[in-house]
């Protein structure tokens, strides 16, 4: 490790960024100095727009990828290497305004039967039945349960933050089945890695990946026709509670988010909503 990665990195730490923003941030700056075949200290304030103007019109990066070169790129210049350059300023990743993927009630319970496996059915079920992220979801360990109360201790999401999310029975009685088959004492969803070694012995979660996989297979077999992912499951979540009545805010803070804005997307994605428009609609253009 160079010492200006290991620079960076403790400034980052310093700052209170999580592990994965830090790979995530020390490969964007390490994409730029491959880009320009030396060291990222030595590039001009030129080249660095140019880079941008490359990523956005050849490479043609979505805006979250965008948005981490950008702040990965700018930690460095402004933080480590103490430049702070205009540049950074004009440069702002168009907002996009997607509305995400959800899938019925039904569609969730296809997907999920047709998962053979145990460790990626029951880890998905669990994903979607507590509104996880995926890492949420690989990473959960035993001490997470809380079957007293009936609440999962969800540690360190996005932003550092912990949060209680209900743990539905069904779920509870899934976990506490699919433990005895493989009596990890830490995880609840352990990975037997590339050598295959004893669940009981591993000492890591489930790889992401493998989980993804396992959600794309069963969503190909399904024949349903959406561009679902394991991240849908979260939004399917959250609107199907809302279309039963569960209030708002009770969601945001369940989905871990800091503002309301970002919760409200989803009174758009309700069939209820949708159906009382379409009527409020039809009663409007009676006389038409």
């Amino acid at each position: 490790m160079t010492e200006m990665r290991k620079r960076m990195i403790e400034s980052l730490q310093l700052a209170g960024f999580s592990e994965r923003t830090q790979e995530a941030y020390v490969r964007a700056v390490r994409q730029l100095a491959e880009h320009y075949h030396k060291s990222p200290d030595l590039i001009t304030e030129e080249e660095l727009r140019q880079y941008f103007l490359y990523i956005k019109n050849v490479k043609k990066y979505a805006r979250p990828t965008t948005t981490i070169a950008l702040c990965g790129i700018k930690f460095f210049f402004e933080k480590t290497i103490g430049k702070q350059w205009t540049c950074f300023d004009l440069i702002r990743p168009p907002r996009e305004k997607k509305l995400p993927t959800i899938l019925s009630i039904e569609e969730v319970r296809k997907i999920l039967s047709l998962i053979r496996l145990p460790r990626y059915r029951v880890c998905l079920a669990t994903i979607y039945s507590c509104g996880l992220r995926l890492q949420e979801g690989t990473h959960l360990q035993i001490p997470d349960i809380d079957s007293s109360r009936m609440m999962l201790h969800i540690r360190h999401g996005k932003g550092a933050k912990d949060r209680l999310v209900p743990l539905p029975e069904r779920t509870l009685l899934m976990l506490r089945e699919y433990w005895k088959m493989h009596g990890n004492p830490v995880w609840l969803f352990p990975s037997e890695g590339k050598d295959h070694i004893d669940l009981r012995q591993s000492t890591e979660p489930l790889h992401k990946s493998s989980v993804q996989h396992a959600f794309r297979a069963a969503v190909k077999e399904s024949r349903i026709n959406k561009r679902a992912s394991v991240h849908s499951l979260r939004h399917s979540w959250a609107t199907h509670l809302l279309e039963a009545g569960v209030n708002l805010r009770l969601i945001q803070e369940w989905l871990g988010h800091s503002s309301p804005t970002t919760t409200s997307v989803y009174t758009h994605l309700t069939a209820r909503a949708e159906q009382l428009g379409a009527e409020a609609i039809n009663r409007v253009m009676t006389d038409l």
